[in-house]
């Protein structure tokens, strides 16, 4: 019987499944930051008609991430064919996946902008910042910005407690705030793991028009 170890063997490199106990470090844990951000119960319309509900409620009160287990997948993943390349042949993820695992609308427009200069494009030239402001009512402290990014903790500091006598309009930045965290934490994270991208303003400008766009199609994509 050939050696159990080749198992976790790719191209002659040691893969991370064979030592996943011994090196936690190599897990992957900034999906857990959004499941700290309280879902209050009058935002949930609003990610409702965004399509994002049910990814929403992917947190540790009613599913838990199996971190080392995508971890051992991120090393199975070629670039090269989009498939993983497992022991017992190679597998890929389909939209399908992406519809009934996240619950994600795949019908729709196609999320898309421009990440380079990309405040240039909103509202014919609008300072993206002055969009933020307008958007949330305040402007982060100098200190949780960097270049066009915002801290998560700014986030979750400034918008983790509803107010119980909220208006409609506080609600509705709440709502933005949340599904702000929701797309650069869970849906499009990035190595940072720690920082909201302001790219999403244009979408969260109009929340009664995000259940329009194709979602899942983006996140496959």
């Amino acid at each position: 019987m050939a050696d159990r170890r080749s198992m976790y063997r790719l191209n002659g490199v040691a893969h991370i499944a064979g030592s996943i106990d011994d090196e936690p470090t190599r897990c992957i844990y900034s999906v857990r930051r959004q499941q700290n951000m309280p879902m209050h119960d009058r935002i949930i319309p609003y990610l409702e008609r965004a399509g994002l509900y049910h990814l929403a409620r992917l947190n540790s009160q009613w599913f838990w991430l199996d971190e080392p287990l995508v971890s051992v997948f991120v090393e199975r993943w070629r670039p090269e064919t989009h498939t993983f390349h497992m022991p017992f042949g190679e597998c890929t993820v389909t939209l399908q996946d992406v519809a009934f695992q996240l619950g994600l609308p795949v019908d729709g427009e196609a999320v898309s902008g421009c990440l380079g200069e990309f405040e240039t494009y909103m509202q014919g030239g609008r300072p993206a910042w002055d969009w933020f402001q307008d958007l949330f009512g305040e402007l982060p402290p100098p200190n949780k910005v960097k270049q066009m990014t915002v801290h998560f903790t700014w986030f979750h500091e400034r918008f983790s407690v509803l107010p119980p006598d909220a208006n409609e309009e506080t609600i509705r930045i709440y709502a933005r705030a949340y599904i702000m965290m929701l797309l650069s934490t869970q849906l499009f994270g990035d190595k940072s793991a720690n920082r909201v991208h302001i790219r999403w303003l244009p979408f969260v400008a109009n929340l009664d028009e995000m259940g329009r766009y194709s979602w899942g199609s983006a996140a496959l994509a």
